[in-house]
């Protein structure tokens, strides 16, 4: 079995949070953001879908969920490297759990790693508009 289906919701935002406490500066954050932007697989033009795309973003989002033996998976893609990272981030965090496990987030170590005080209100907002989607 695939080590991250073995890990918990808690365990994978406490991983996150770890990797931003020791980001100590804006610039530092938004750097780590971009490089996982960049590691996200590039998708075809067939996956760049409306149906597939969060309304509201400042940039174009897409994003997929796919149910396979109980559990959801997510990919997506982005038209920019930050908004391409927020989304491989959230990714790491909920692809591979359960709809319940989901559905009963808090999302709370969004605000922990301090996206408020280092995004834009608009950029901070594509992140909850991606957990409603």
């Amino acid at each position: 079995m695939c080590k991250n289906l073995e890990m918990t919701l808690h365990q994978k935002e406490e991983i996150i949070k770890k990797e931003f406490r020791i980001l100590t500066s804006w610039e530092e954050k938004y750097e780590h953001l971009i490089n996982l932007g960049k590691k996200l697989p590039k998708k075809s033009n067939a996956f760049r879908s409306d149906e597939k795309l969060i309304p509201g973003c400042q940039s174009k989002v897409w994003l997929n969920a796919e149910l396979r033996k109980s559990r959801i998976f997510f990919e997506a893609d982005g038209d920019a490297l930050l908004p391409r990272g927020m989304a491989a981030l959230m990714i790491r965090v909920y692809s591979g759990l359960f709809p319940f496990e989901i559905i009963s987030s808090n999302a709370n170590f969004i605000y922990k790693i301090g996206f408020q005080t280092f995004l834009s209100p608009i950029r901070a907002n594509g992140m909850l508009l991606f957990l409603k989607k």
